[in-house]
């Protein structure tokens, strides 16, 4: 697709927005300061001079460091104007394709100009300009074709690139992005994954250093069937790009999913880190999104292993924070979600009722909130606040409904889960026993039928979790036992499932299944919370057995 050359001429005004040079001097200042970020073979048409610049930014892009990648990109058209792929560069800083919300307006508009101006530059290579042609592919129309239509074109495009120049690596892996991007999360057969990482293994054996293998490995690897593919992967990544705050936190994906607290917890310390030396770098007033990320995954890390003192100094950190850079949906799902998982995965109901809406973090973040205090409410036997927290989750999930954003379907389904959740405890709360069991059936079923977002470890509570929660108060401890052994085999290793566990086959007169359970619970946590109610029960059920 080629733009008129209008909007080329245009491209300059549209890009306005985007940091002058002049504005840029201290970010160049330090540009060259940041550190190891993976090494790519991106041959260019581009001036000798900037071609190890343009492969820096195109392994900043692997890592999505999209702010430094951006701006390198756009300093390489400055100092090169012949270079057609550095604003080839700059329109894919401007798309992040596994983020949880597709790109604005503006940003939409800034790629198509972008583009625009890749395409006017004459005297590139054919491979340059099916690389250009396939990003237009996901700006061209974008005020009258859709999201994920658009996404799938380029993937297309990119499949068709991958096999035109079988010998370029930096196709096929821009491929299996491509194909991670357009993964349905309702697929449990996990095609596009499957396909992404078979594609990115042949290339990490060939290049352990690339930045963009390793990566999106561990992306095509994230869910409870694939994860242990992706562990040699995850305990490289963060080696291959060590200055990159995301490579830092990424490998956690897979030590959470396999239920690797410690490796999972230094991932995340050192990810976050890294995100404030660069806000101090960059100069950055306010809290960068990726810190709260890595702030979210240390506090469910620390909950599993009874740091309750660390997470606690984690969730009070988040509370000051009153800035985030760039303000959205990975912020506002991280500053929910923190406190929630605190008080929720604690049982400290009283806690949970009083949590209080963060503003401006947007429907699918605010119904977390009301969602933990509709449980705590409903714990507590308030059933009239637990129904006015249900109100608003239900709030949340209409103005879900009626949001134009491709990603908000995706996002109403999950609140309509923590809806039938809530709807279940109050149900219990109420003596409705069997509509509580039938509404959290329905909660667990629809769970199942969706993969987690990347933005999120994992549910604050597991729906499956409390399925078997509420089957033990409800006097069906083998049933509970099930429960919490399937949700094991998906979320291993997690400290409220092995406890539950415990109890259920203790009270389901399975001693020996109890055992391993309760010494799981002391394995996990005894030299972290020495004086916690669960562990000194799991320490007097193996005194005695």
């Amino acid at each position: 697709m080629r733009f008129p050359y209008w909007l080329a001429l245009a491209v300059t005004l549209s890009l306005l927005s985007l940091p002058s040079r002049a504005d840029e001097q201290d970010s160049h200042s330090h540009f060259g300061d940041m550190g190891q970020v993976g090494t790519v073979q991106f041959p260019t048409s581009c001036s000798a001079t900037v071609q190890p610049q343009f492969e820096r930014a195109v392994a900043m892009l692997h890592s999505f460091w999209y702010e430094e990648a951006g701006k390198a990109f756009q300093s390489i058209a400055e100092t090169d104007p012949t270079c057609s792929m550095a604003w080839w560069g700059v329109a894919m800083s401007l798309w992040h394709p596994l983020w949880p919300v597709a790109p604005d307006a503006e940003s939409l508009k800034k790629g198509l100009a972008a583009v625009a101006q890749a395409q006017s530059i004459a005297g590139n290579t054919g491979r340059e300009r099916d690389y250009i042609a396939a990003i237009a592919t996901f700006y061209g129309n974008y005020d009258k074709i859709d999201h994920r239509a658009r996404a799938l074109a380029y993937e297309k495009a990119m499949q068709q690139v991958a096999q035109r120049y079988a010998n370029d690596r930096e196709a096929s892996i821009f491929y299996s992005l491509a194909l991670l991007a357009t993964a349905p999360p309702t697929d449990k057969t996990y095609a596009n994954q499957r396909k992404a990482g078979e594609i990115l293994e042949k290339v990490y054996a060939e290049q352990p250093n690339h930045p963009g293998a390793a990566h999106y490995i561990i992306h095509s690897y994230d869910n409870p069937v694939l994860a242990e593919h992706a562990l040699t992967a995850a305990r490289s990544y963060a080696k291959i790009a060590p200055s990159v705050p995301h490579a830092q936190h990424m490998p956690s994906h897979i030590f959470v999913r396999l239920g690797l607290w410690q490796e999972a917890i230094a991932s995340n310390l050192a990810s976050a880190a890294a995100a404030r030396d660069y806000e101090i770098k960059s100069h950055m007033e306010g809290v960068w999104d990726q810190r709260l990320h890595a702030m979210d995954y240390l506090v469910y890390s620390y909950l599993q292993t009874g740091q309750e003192g660390e997470a606690r100094r984690v969730v009070e950190e988040a509370s000051a924070i009153t800035d985030v850079k760039p303000a959205g949906l990975i912020a506002g799902y991280s500053l929910a979600a923190i406190p929630a998982r605190f008080t929720i995965e604690r049982q400290h109901w009283a806690g949970a009722a009083i949590l209080s809406p963060r503003s401006n973090t947007g429907p699918a973040a605010e119904a977390i909130t009301w969602w933990a205090r509709a449980l705590g409410a409903a714990r507590l036997g308030d059933v009239a606040a637990a129904q006015q927290d249900i109100a608003q989750i239900q709030l949340m999930k209409s103005k879900l409904d009626a949001s134009p954003d491709p990603n908000a379907k995706y996002w109403a389904g999950q609140v309509e889960i923590q809806r039938r959740e809530a709807d279940a405890s109050l149900a219990h709360a109420q003596g409705q026993d069997d509509e509580a069991l039938r509404l959290m059936r329905s909660a667990v079923e629809m769970e199942d039928a969706t993969e987690k977002s990347p933005v999120t470890p994992g549910p604050v509570l597991p729906a499956r979790e409390l399925l078997a929660d509420l089957l033990l108060e409800t006097k069906q401890p083998a049933l509970a036992l099930t429960e919490f052994q399937t949700s094991l085999k998906s979320a291993p290793n997690r400290f409220h499932a092995i406890y539950g566990a415990a109890q259920a086959a203790e009270s389901a007169n399975q001693p020996g299944l109890a055992k391993g359970y309760y010494a799981k619970v002391v394995e996990n946590c005894s030299q972290y919370r020495p004086d916690d109610p669960s562990l000194r029960r799991a320490q007097q059920f193996l005194a005695i057995r």
